[in-house]
Protein backbone atom coordinates (compact mmCIF):
# COMPACT_ATOMS: atom_id res chain seq x y z
CA UNK A 1 0.00 0.00 0.00
CA UNK A 2 1.51 3.41 -1.14
CA UNK A 3 -1.30 5.54 -0.26
CA UNK A 4 0.68 7.68 2.96
CA UNK A 5 4.64 7.45 1.12
CA UNK A 6 4.56 10.55 -0.01
CA UNK A 7 3.01 14.09 0.56
CA UNK A 8 0.96 15.09 -2.36
CA UNK A 9 -0.58 18.11 -1.43
CA UNK A 10 1.05 21.31 -2.08
CA UNK A 11 2.00 23.52 0.77
CA UNK A 12 -1.47 25.98 0.07
CA UNK A 13 -3.47 22.37 -0.33
CA UNK A 14 -2.19 21.36 3.47
CA UNK A 15 -2.82 24.78 5.09
CA UNK A 16 -6.05 24.53 3.76
CA UNK A 17 -6.73 21.29 5.19
CA UNK A 18 -5.28 21.87 8.32
CA UNK A 19 -8.14 24.80 8.56
CA UNK A 20 -11.02 21.75 7.84
CA UNK A 21 -9.07 20.23 10.86
CA UNK A 22 -9.06 23.50 13.21
CA UNK A 23 -12.51 23.48 12.60
CA UNK A 24 -13.92 20.00 11.99
CA UNK A 25 -15.73 19.86 14.91
CA UNK A 26 -18.20 22.57 13.62
CA UNK A 27 -18.02 21.28 10.20
CA UNK A 28 -19.55 17.77 11.62
CA UNK A 29 -22.16 19.18 13.89
CA UNK A 30 -22.93 21.73 11.22
CA UNK A 31 -23.58 19.06 8.66
CA UNK A 32 -25.40 16.64 11.25
CA UNK A 33 -27.87 19.52 11.71
CA UNK A 34 -28.13 20.36 8.22
CA UNK A 35 -28.65 16.55 7.42
CA UNK A 36 -31.20 16.18 10.79
CA UNK A 37 -33.29 19.40 10.67
CA UNK A 38 -34.87 18.77 7.03
CA UNK A 39 -32.95 21.97 5.44
CA UNK A 40 -31.13 19.59 2.55
CA UNK A 41 -33.76 17.75 2.26
CA UNK A 42 -36.13 20.77 1.27
CA UNK A 43 -33.56 22.00 -0.69
CA UNK A 44 -32.84 19.06 -2.67
CA UNK A 45 -36.34 18.37 -3.56
CA UNK A 46 -36.50 22.36 -4.59
CA UNK A 47 -34.37 21.43 -7.53
CA UNK A 48 -32.24 23.43 -9.70
CA UNK A 49 -34.61 26.28 -8.77
CA UNK A 50 -33.53 25.94 -5.07
CA UNK A 51 -34.57 27.71 -2.06
CA UNK A 52 -34.54 31.30 -0.41
CA UNK A 53 -33.46 31.72 3.52
CA UNK A 54 -36.95 32.77 4.13
CA UNK A 55 -38.75 29.53 2.35
CA UNK A 56 -36.39 27.48 3.96
CA UNK A 57 -36.91 28.66 7.35
CA UNK A 58 -40.68 28.14 6.82
CA UNK A 59 -40.86 24.56 5.61
CA UNK A 60 -38.38 23.26 8.66
CA UNK A 61 -40.07 26.03 10.95
CA UNK A 62 -36.99 27.77 12.14
CA UNK A 63 -35.73 31.14 12.41
CA UNK A 64 -33.91 33.02 9.66
CA UNK A 65 -30.85 33.64 11.41
CA UNK A 66 -30.92 30.18 12.20
CA UNK A 67 -31.56 29.19 8.69
CA UNK A 68 -28.77 31.46 7.82
CA UNK A 69 -25.49 30.28 10.04
CA UNK A 70 -26.34 26.76 9.20
CA UNK A 71 -26.35 27.36 5.42
CA UNK A 72 -23.46 29.85 5.24
CA UNK A 73 -21.43 26.95 7.14
CA UNK A 74 -22.63 24.46 4.46
CA UNK A 75 -21.56 26.39 1.74
CA UNK A 76 -17.55 26.47 2.88
CA UNK A 77 -18.14 22.41 2.82
CA UNK A 78 -19.72 22.03 -0.77
CA UNK A 79 -23.25 20.88 1.45
CA UNK A 80 -24.96 23.76 -0.80
CA UNK A 81 -24.37 26.07 -3.42
CA UNK A 82 -25.77 29.68 -3.82
CA UNK A 83 -27.12 31.69 -6.46
CA UNK A 84 -28.84 34.73 -7.14
CA UNK A 85 -29.70 34.32 -3.11
CA UNK A 86 -30.72 30.56 -3.87
CA UNK A 87 -29.86 27.76 -2.56
CA UNK A 88 -29.23 24.39 -3.96
CA UNK A 89 -27.40 21.00 -2.99
CA UNK A 90 -23.88 20.45 -3.57
CA UNK A 91 -22.55 16.81 -4.51
CA UNK A 92 -20.54 16.83 -0.55
CA UNK A 93 -24.62 17.47 0.59
CA UNK A 94 -26.30 14.63 -1.76
CA UNK A 95 -24.12 12.39 0.00
CA UNK A 96 -24.74 13.45 3.61
CA UNK A 97 -28.29 12.70 2.77
CA UNK A 98 -27.90 9.22 0.77
CA UNK A 99 -25.04 7.75 1.78
CA UNK A 100 -25.71 4.78 4.05
CA UNK A 101 -22.23 4.78 4.86
CA UNK A 102 -21.57 8.38 5.88
CA UNK A 103 -24.96 8.23 7.30
CA UNK A 104 -23.44 5.22 10.00
CA UNK A 105 -20.49 6.92 10.41
CA UNK A 106 -21.83 10.16 11.11
CA UNK A 107 -24.24 8.83 13.73
CA UNK A 108 -21.65 6.48 15.73
CA UNK A 109 -19.64 9.75 15.79
CA UNK A 110 -22.11 11.69 17.16
CA UNK A 111 -23.98 9.48 19.65
CA UNK A 112 -20.93 7.07 21.03
CA UNK A 113 -17.99 9.19 20.71
CA UNK A 114 -18.15 12.99 19.78
CA UNK A 115 -18.55 13.36 24.36
CA UNK A 116 -16.16 10.98 25.25
CA UNK A 117 -13.17 12.22 22.50
CA UNK A 118 -13.08 15.05 24.65
CA UNK A 119 -10.90 12.92 27.35
CA UNK A 120 -8.78 11.53 24.15
CA UNK A 121 -5.58 12.84 25.74
CA UNK A 122 -5.91 11.41 29.24
CA UNK A 123 -6.47 8.10 27.54
CA UNK A 124 -3.63 8.27 25.32
CA UNK A 125 -1.57 9.19 28.90
CA UNK A 126 -3.16 6.05 30.49
CA UNK A 127 -4.15 3.24 28.28
CA UNK A 128 -7.52 3.74 29.73
CA UNK A 129 -11.03 4.15 27.73
CA UNK A 130 -11.22 7.38 30.16
CA UNK A 131 -13.95 8.95 27.66
CA UNK A 132 -16.40 6.04 28.61
CA UNK A 133 -17.24 8.33 31.87
CA UNK A 134 -19.51 10.24 29.95
CA UNK A 135 -21.92 7.02 29.76
CA UNK A 136 -20.76 5.10 32.70
CA UNK A 137 -18.40 3.81 35.08
CA UNK A 138 -17.23 0.42 33.16
CA UNK A 139 -13.79 -0.57 32.55
CA UNK A 140 -14.74 -1.39 28.55
CA UNK A 141 -17.80 -0.40 26.78
CA UNK A 142 -18.95 -4.12 26.36
CA UNK A 143 -19.53 -4.41 29.95
CA UNK A 144 -22.05 -1.54 29.75
CA UNK A 145 -23.31 -2.43 26.16
CA UNK A 146 -26.83 -3.56 26.74
CA UNK A 147 -27.22 -0.48 29.29
CA UNK A 148 -26.39 1.98 26.77
CA UNK A 149 -29.06 4.63 26.35
CA UNK A 150 -30.95 3.38 23.46
CA UNK A 151 -29.81 6.11 20.60
CA UNK A 152 -26.33 5.38 21.77
CA UNK A 153 -26.98 1.24 21.23
CA UNK A 154 -28.48 2.18 18.31
CA UNK A 155 -26.02 3.76 16.56
CA UNK A 156 -23.66 1.30 17.77
CA UNK A 157 -25.06 -1.39 16.81
CA UNK A 158 -26.08 -0.08 13.52
CA UNK A 159 -22.15 0.57 13.12
CA UNK A 160 -21.14 -2.65 13.77
CA UNK A 161 -22.63 -5.14 11.59
CA UNK A 162 -22.47 -2.46 8.67
CA UNK A 163 -19.25 -3.34 8.17
CA UNK A 164 -19.86 -7.12 8.90
CA UNK A 165 -23.35 -7.84 6.88
CA UNK A 166 -21.88 -7.24 4.13
CA UNK A 167 -19.16 -9.86 3.47
CA UNK A 168 -21.17 -12.59 5.66
CA UNK A 169 -22.81 -13.49 2.30
CA UNK A 170 -19.33 -13.63 0.58
CA UNK A 171 -17.75 -15.49 3.33
CA UNK A 172 -20.42 -18.07 4.39
CA UNK A 173 -19.01 -20.34 1.77
CA UNK A 174 -15.44 -19.78 2.41
CA UNK A 175 -15.83 -20.78 5.70
CA UNK A 176 -18.04 -23.87 5.46
CA UNK A 177 -16.04 -25.45 2.48
CA UNK A 178 -14.50 -27.33 4.63
CA UNK A 179 -16.91 -29.23 5.81
CA UNK A 180 -16.69 -27.56 9.25
CA UNK A 181 -20.02 -28.34 11.29
CA UNK A 182 -19.16 -27.35 15.04
CA UNK A 183 -18.19 -24.05 15.37
CA UNK A 184 -17.53 -21.65 18.39
CA UNK A 185 -18.46 -18.09 17.92
CA UNK A 186 -16.08 -15.85 20.24
CA UNK A 187 -17.13 -12.42 20.39
CA UNK A 188 -20.97 -13.14 18.84
CA UNK A 189 -21.80 -10.08 19.90
CA UNK A 190 -26.32 -10.14 18.83
CA UNK A 191 -25.74 -13.73 17.04
CA UNK A 192 -25.76 -12.37 13.59
CA UNK A 193 -23.09 -14.82 12.46
CA UNK A 194 -25.05 -17.39 14.02
CA UNK A 195 -28.26 -17.04 12.73
CA UNK A 196 -26.63 -16.38 9.14
CA UNK A 197 -24.67 -20.06 9.52
CA UNK A 198 -27.93 -21.23 10.70
CA UNK A 199 -29.52 -20.38 7.57
CA UNK A 200 -26.41 -21.55 5.27
CA UNK A 201 -27.01 -25.04 6.21
CA UNK A 202 -29.09 -27.58 8.49
CA UNK A 203 -25.81 -29.32 9.52
CA UNK A 204 -24.33 -26.26 10.92
CA UNK A 205 -24.33 -26.03 15.06
CA UNK A 206 -23.03 -22.62 16.69
CA UNK A 207 -21.64 -22.23 20.34
CA UNK A 208 -21.89 -18.34 20.67
CA UNK A 209 -19.05 -17.35 23.54
CA UNK A 210 -19.43 -13.67 24.74
CA UNK A 211 -20.27 -11.88 27.71
CA UNK A 212 -23.48 -12.49 29.48
CA UNK A 213 -25.04 -8.60 28.48
CA UNK A 214 -25.09 -9.55 24.55
CA UNK A 215 -25.74 -13.35 25.14
CA UNK A 216 -29.17 -12.45 26.35
CA UNK A 217 -29.48 -9.85 23.29
CA UNK A 218 -28.43 -12.75 20.99
CA UNK A 219 -30.65 -15.84 22.90
CA UNK A 220 -33.41 -13.64 23.04
CA UNK A 221 -33.35 -13.35 18.86
CA UNK A 222 -32.81 -16.81 18.34
CA UNK A 223 -35.15 -17.65 20.19
CA UNK A 224 -37.83 -16.11 18.32
CA UNK A 225 -36.15 -17.40 14.86
CA UNK A 226 -36.91 -21.07 16.18
CA UNK A 227 -32.96 -21.35 16.29
CA UNK A 228 -32.67 -22.79 19.89
CA UNK A 229 -31.78 -26.06 18.80
CA UNK A 230 -28.80 -25.11 16.32
CA UNK A 231 -27.21 -22.61 19.07
CA UNK A 232 -25.58 -23.00 22.29
CA UNK A 233 -24.75 -20.17 24.58
CA UNK A 234 -21.29 -19.97 26.79
CA UNK A 235 -21.19 -16.87 29.16
CA UNK A 236 -17.99 -15.71 29.55
CA UNK A 237 -15.18 -13.13 30.40
CA UNK A 238 -12.56 -13.73 27.18
CA UNK A 239 -9.95 -11.09 29.16
CA UNK A 240 -10.00 -13.68 32.22
CA UNK A 241 -6.51 -15.68 31.25
CA UNK A 242 -7.91 -18.48 33.21
CA UNK A 243 -10.28 -18.95 30.77
CA UNK A 244 -10.08 -22.41 28.89
CA UNK A 245 -11.90 -22.30 25.31
CA UNK A 246 -13.05 -25.87 25.25
CA UNK A 247 -12.09 -28.41 22.91
CA UNK A 248 -13.92 -30.51 20.22
CA UNK A 249 -14.96 -27.71 17.58
CA UNK A 250 -13.91 -27.89 14.12
CA UNK A 251 -13.45 -24.24 14.08
CA UNK A 252 -13.19 -20.64 15.91
CA UNK A 253 -14.83 -18.06 14.72
CA UNK A 254 -14.01 -14.48 15.67
CA UNK A 255 -15.53 -11.39 13.33
CA UNK A 256 -14.29 -8.22 14.30
CA UNK A 257 -13.79 -9.29 18.05
CA UNK A 258 -10.25 -9.58 18.12
CA UNK A 259 -9.58 -5.52 17.25
CA UNK A 260 -11.53 -5.12 20.48
CA UNK A 261 -8.44 -5.97 22.52
CA UNK A 262 -4.25 -5.19 23.26
CA UNK A 263 -1.59 -6.67 21.27
CA UNK A 264 -0.99 -8.82 24.00
CA UNK A 265 -4.65 -9.69 25.17
CA UNK A 266 -4.82 -10.74 20.99
CA UNK A 267 -1.92 -13.12 21.44
CA UNK A 268 -3.57 -14.50 24.82
CA UNK A 269 -7.13 -15.31 23.14
CA UNK A 270 -5.33 -16.80 20.17
CA UNK A 271 -3.16 -19.50 22.17
CA UNK A 272 -5.88 -20.61 24.32
CA UNK A 273 -7.30 -21.07 20.80
CA UNK A 274 -4.43 -22.74 19.91
CA UNK A 275 -4.88 -24.95 22.80
CA UNK A 276 -8.42 -26.05 22.08
CA UNK A 277 -7.75 -26.95 18.54
CA UNK A 278 -6.50 -30.62 17.13
CA UNK A 279 -4.46 -30.93 14.10
CA UNK A 280 -6.94 -30.39 11.55
CA UNK A 281 -8.94 -27.28 13.62
CA UNK A 282 -9.12 -23.92 12.22
CA UNK A 283 -8.74 -20.49 13.45
CA UNK A 284 -11.20 -18.39 10.98
CA UNK A 285 -10.90 -14.49 11.89
CA UNK A 286 -12.40 -11.87 9.79
CA UNK A 287 -10.97 -8.46 10.45
CA UNK A 288 -10.98 -5.14 8.78
CA UNK A 289 -6.98 -3.85 8.37
CA UNK A 290 -6.17 -0.16 7.22
CA UNK A 291 -3.45 -1.70 4.88
CA UNK A 292 -5.66 -4.33 2.72
CA UNK A 293 -8.10 -1.55 1.80
CA UNK A 294 -8.85 -0.86 -1.55
CA UNK A 295 -9.31 2.87 -1.43
CA UNK A 296 -7.20 5.52 0.47
CA UNK A 297 -10.77 6.89 2.11
CA UNK A 298 -11.30 3.20 3.31
CA UNK A 299 -7.99 3.28 4.99
CA UNK A 300 -8.51 6.88 6.58
CA UNK A 301 -11.64 5.56 8.03
CA UNK A 302 -10.57 2.82 9.63
CA UNK A 303 -7.37 4.82 10.91
CA UNK A 304 -10.30 7.66 12.64
CA UNK A 305 -12.26 4.68 13.95
CA UNK A 306 -8.69 3.39 16.29
CA UNK A 307 -9.47 6.44 18.35
CA UNK A 308 -13.18 5.26 19.28
CA UNK A 309 -11.43 2.65 20.66
CA UNK A 310 -8.65 4.33 22.36
CA UNK A 311 -10.99 6.89 23.75
CA UNK A 312 -14.22 4.98 25.04
CA UNK A 313 -13.87 1.23 24.09
CA UNK A 314 -11.09 0.12 26.05
CA UNK A 315 -7.92 2.08 26.22
CA UNK A 316 -5.71 -0.07 23.98
CA UNK A 317 -6.94 -1.47 21.04
CA UNK A 318 -7.40 -0.16 17.59
CA UNK A 319 -8.58 -0.86 14.14
CA UNK A 320 -4.96 -3.37 13.04
CA UNK A 321 -2.43 -3.18 10.54
CA UNK A 322 -1.94 -6.35 8.84
CA UNK A 323 0.97 -6.25 9.36
CA UNK A 324 0.71 -5.44 13.59
CA UNK A 325 -1.75 -8.23 13.81
CA UNK A 326 0.01 -11.31 11.64
CA UNK A 327 2.78 -10.80 14.43
CA UNK A 328 0.31 -11.52 17.35
CA UNK A 329 -0.80 -14.63 15.16
CA UNK A 330 2.41 -15.86 14.87
CA UNK A 331 3.54 -15.50 18.49
CA UNK A 332 0.50 -17.68 19.40
CA UNK A 333 1.76 -20.51 16.99
CA UNK A 334 0.10 -20.32 13.79
CA UNK A 335 -0.12 -20.16 10.69
CA UNK A 336 -1.92 -18.12 8.39
CA UNK A 337 -2.99 -20.84 5.49
CA UNK A 338 -5.69 -19.16 3.41
CA UNK A 339 -6.06 -15.21 2.92
CA UNK A 340 -9.07 -13.56 0.81
CA UNK A 341 -9.12 -9.66 1.35
CA UNK A 342 -11.24 -7.06 -0.01
CA UNK A 343 -14.30 -8.74 1.24
CA UNK A 344 -17.14 -6.45 1.35
CA UNK A 345 -16.59 -3.03 2.53
CA UNK A 346 -13.12 -3.33 3.97
CA UNK A 347 -12.97 -7.04 5.00
CA UNK A 348 -10.00 -9.91 5.17
CA UNK A 349 -10.19 -13.68 6.05
CA UNK A 350 -7.90 -15.37 7.67
CA UNK A 351 -7.59 -19.35 8.19
CA UNK A 352 -5.03 -20.69 10.75
CA UNK A 353 -3.77 -23.60 11.71
CA UNK A 354 -1.19 -24.77 14.21
CA UNK A 355 2.55 -24.28 12.79
CA UNK A 356 3.53 -27.79 12.48
CA UNK A 357 6.55 -29.08 14.65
Amino acid sequence: MDFFTKDKKSAFEAKEIAQWIAFGPVIFQTARVLRNSGILDSIEKSGSGGLSHEEIAEKVKLSIYSVRVLLESGLGTGLVLVNNKRYTLGKTGYFILHDPLTKINMDFVHDVNYKGLYYLDESIKTGKPVGLKVFGEWDTIYEGLSELPAPVQKSWFEFDHYFSDDAFPIVLPLVYKDSAKNILDIGGNTGKWAIASSNFSPDIHITIMDLPGQLNVARKKIEELGLHDRVSFLPVNILDEQVKIPTGFDAIWMSQFLDCFSEAEIVSILKRCYDALDENGQVIIMEPFWDRQKFEVGAFCLQQISVYFTALANGNSQMYSAETFFKCIEQAGLDIVEQTNHIGLSQTLLKCKKRKQ
